[in-house]
């Protein structure tokens, strides 16, 4: 079920998982807080704790499971995959850009959970976490390529392992802004939260998470380079934060970038991002695979205005 609840002033100074319990019928203390936690519910579309205390004017929303377990939210939907791989443990898909991964507020619908649960209905039995069912990695919503899915609650377990220890081989194309002075280079700078803009990510000494990318030159332009780049870490944003940092930000991210390129029109319709080889140790065999997905339309619309 979907919540919005504006705090009214009766509410205000109340704890958040206290409150939502009270909106929501048959929605106890603690599954509201397990619900707060694993970021379903926000407040004003920022992460809270549990026991925050809530604001005349707060804006909370989310989705709450049913009594079922499963989120009426997360419905099968009839929406094309570009299916790479598929056997009876995972799938392999090379993700459009547009298309968010799971169900969250702003997003309860035409998600590729939605779109997976129509191909395959068990998938729903792949982890606990119904809203985000066989989900083992994450891309970003404008982000294009190769993703895999679990869908059985083994392979789940097995490939969320690999990825933890840093198993999973990832290689991703980007377009950049500006001339690298090499040819190649490694960027190794800590991610965590931005100080001040809580939904996005910054470059942080004190309490960020070590980060590392590899990257080369593949092709230069008069005004970007075709980078490949590898992730040694997994963190949220880490390739489009890393290169905003060393002040080359990826061709058409309207996020991290300076601020005097924000409002100009970019030639590209979205930032030039893409999971282009992906590498990982199938959970049943133990054998090795490796994909490659190309580049897609409007990425290479973008190179040619280039």
């Amino acid at each position: 079920m979907e919540i919005k609840i504006n705090i009214p002033e009766g509410q205000k100074d109340t704890r958040l998982d206290t409150v939502i319990c009270r909106f929501v019928e048959l929605c106890s203390r603690s599954m509201a807080a397990d619900l707060i936690n694993s970021n379903d519910i926000l407040v004003n579309d920022i992460k809270k704790k549990p026991g925050y205390k809530v604001k005349t004017g707060d804006l909370i929303t989310g989705a709450i499971p049913g009594p079922d377990g499963n989120a009426a939210a997360v419905l099968p939907e009839n929406i094309h995959l570009d299916i790479i791989f598929e056997d009876d443990h995972v799938i392999v898909i090379n993700k459009r850009a547009g298309m968010v991964v799971h169900p969250a507020p702003g997003n309860f619908s035409g998600t590729l959970v939605n779109a997976l649960l129509f191909h395959d209905p068990a998938i729903k039995n792949a982890g606990e976490d119904k809203i985000r069912s066989g989900i083992v990695h994450r891309l970003d919503k404008d982000t294009s390529g190769l993703m895999v899915i679990a869908k059985t609650k083994t392979a789940l377990n097995f490939l969320q392992k690999e990825f933890k220890q840093r198993r999973v081989k990832k290689k991703y194309l980007a377009l950049v802004f500006g001339n690298l002075s090499k040819d190649r280079g490694e960027i190794n700078l800590p991610i965590g939260r931005h100080p001040v803009k809580r939904k996005l990510m910054a470059i942080n000494h004190e309490k960020g998470k070590p980060a590392r990318t590899i990257w080369k030159v593949k092709e230069r332009f008069k005004t970007a380079c075709l980078v490949e780049a590898v992730l040694k870490t997994g963190r949220t944003h880490q390739i489009r934060v890393h290169f905003y940092a060393i002040d080359h930000p990826l061709v058409g991210d309207l996020v991290y970038q300076p601020r005097r390129h924000r409002k100009k029109k970019s030639i590209a319709p979205r930032q030039m991002l893409h999971s282009w080889q992906l590498g990982f140790r199938h959970p049943y065999s133990g054998i090795r695979m490796s994909f490659k997905a190309e580049l897609s339309e409007d990425f290479l619309q973008t190179i040619a205005l280039l």
